[in-house]
């Protein structure tokens, strides 16, 4: 570490310091903030590099076009200032398990001037909660052709370039080349999927507005591409058939058993050396932790940049740094498996800290997370998903398709809602979105 850098000053409250602001960070920071933090037991702080939130679960939604980011992202401060926790911007860049003390990069504007200097921040107890990137397993040109949905900014640049992709096919005099208009999506998993149904219906949608020259069915191309044998890999094989069902009479492509060899600028070439012409390239497959991660001052990791934790969410080699959600290697109890890296993962584990950090604070014994697997659901457009539950409630594993599957999809995000706002401001929230729709366009058109 940089012998030159700020001195952090201990506060005299217990410190509780939450890297990360995702789904599990966030709900953490606010169930501290309304419990400890308001009764001044401690002081809960919150370290991001981005300004706003927004449920990681509805990015393929944002880049389709079929959800305003304005109306969904939430603002740090805002919620740390209504749940009594704090709100740093900035990334972490280094970590001293010595001297208890996190490092954050300095940020700067568009412009170059800097906002805040770099800092460093004193904990007593950390948590991690940084969530997960996608993995490009080194493929060449991923990182120059492709966009990866891991980011709002992400998946409002797609869309930007999705629309202008429209307009500039509309108002050209030559034929489409034949790249143009087709849209690759390299991962099969539930975001490659829910981007393909998403993006068949807002097309059209868009193209409904006045763009004429273009048919459809005729000159928009989504092509899936899936390494394994099929799509939705992780869920059930009926599942999986019935997505690909759906898709298919979509017009979507399918491909599985196909691996990506090389993302060009104008397509895909797969290994067995097809070229596959696509004017936008998404990058959805494989999932690994941030880089810096990796031998982040001794602390063990795995090949996909994890932290590795006991079933008490602890870090193996340092007690007082903890770690939730897809960041966290955490052991699922019964299964000879980590616990895999889903929202419904984060959200536990977010409740689970909070009782934790409370028997720190009373001195008594740390309680293993036992996760409670309730299945998967999979978004495949307005009125149709498809999904598995799992528990006691169903006994044992139940199928489920259509409205129903639906209902009990958006009602995810409505527990994640509740857990940020509690029932009245959720009720405000979706009464007043429920409006604002019958009086725009259902299609964002810029």
């Amino acid at each position: 570490m940089n012998s030159r850098q700020p001195t952090a000053h201990k506060p005299a409250l217990e410190q509780i310091l939450i890297v990360g602001g995702g789904a599990g960070g966030l709900e953490l920071a606010t169930r501290l903030g309304n419990s400890l933090g308001k009764r001044g037991r401690a002081q809960i702080e919150l370290i991001d590099k981005s300004r706003t939130h927004l449920w990681k679960p509805l990015l393929h939604e944002i880049a389709a076009g079929s959800m305003d980011l304005g109306v969904h992202e939430l603002d740090y401060l805002a919620q740390s200032y209504w749940h009594h926790f704090r709100f740093r911007l900035g990334e972490m860049i280094d970590l001293n398990r010595e001297r208890r003390e996190v490092q954050v990069a300095a940020v700067v504007d568009e412009e170059g001037s800097e906002i805040t200097p770099q800092r460093v921040f004193h904990y007593d107890t950390l948590v991690f909660a940084i969530g997960s990137l996608t993995n490009d397993f080194g493929t060449p040109g991923v990182k120059e052709h492709a966009i990866a949905l891991e980011t709002s900014s992400e998946a409002k640049r797609f869309h930007r370039r999705l629309v202008n992709a429209l307009m500039r096919a509309h108002a050209q005099p030559e034929p489409f080349r034949p790249e143009q208009l087709q849209v690759a999506i390299i991962g099969a998993g539930a975001t490659g999927v829910e981007l393909a149904a998403e993006l068949h219906n807002t097309t059209r949608e868009l193209v409904a507005y006045g763009l004429d020259r273009i048919d459809p069915d005729r000159d928009i191309k989504l092509n899936v591409i899936e390494a394994a044998d099929r799509i939705l890999p992780a869920l059930p094989q009926r599942l999986s058939d019935a997505a690909t069902k759906l898709l298919q009479s979509k017009g979507v492509r399918v491909r599985t058993s196909a691996r990506v060899a090389e993302v060009l600028p104008n397509g895909v070439r797969l290994s067995s050396g097809q070229i596959i012409p696509a004017e936008l390239v998404v990058w959805a497959a494989g999932v690994k932790a941030p880089e810096f991660l990796k031998d982040l001052d001794g602390l063990e990791t795995n090949r996909a940049n994890q932290l590795i934790v006991r079933p008490t969410l602890q870090t193996t080699r340092d007690e007082n740094i903890f770690a939730i959600g897809d960041c966290a290697a955490c052991p699922w109890t019964g299964k000879d498996a980590n616990v895999p890296p889903r929202a419904q993962a984060a959200h536990q584990q977010s409740i689970h800290m909070v009782k934790q950090i409370a028997n720190r604070f009373a001195g008594k014994r740390l309680l293993p997370y036992r996760y409670r697997d309730f299945g998967s659901l999979v978004s495949l457009g307005e009125y149709t998903t498809v999904g598995n539950l799992m528990g006691a409630l169903v006994g044992g594993s139940l199928v489920i398709e259509g409205y129903i599957a639906r209902l009990m999809y958006m009602s995810l995000y409505k527990m994640h809602e509740l857990a940020l706002h509690g029932c009245t401001k959720v009720a405000l929230d979706t009464v007043a979105r429920l409006i604002t729709r019958r009086t725009e366009p259902h299609v964002k058109l810029h």
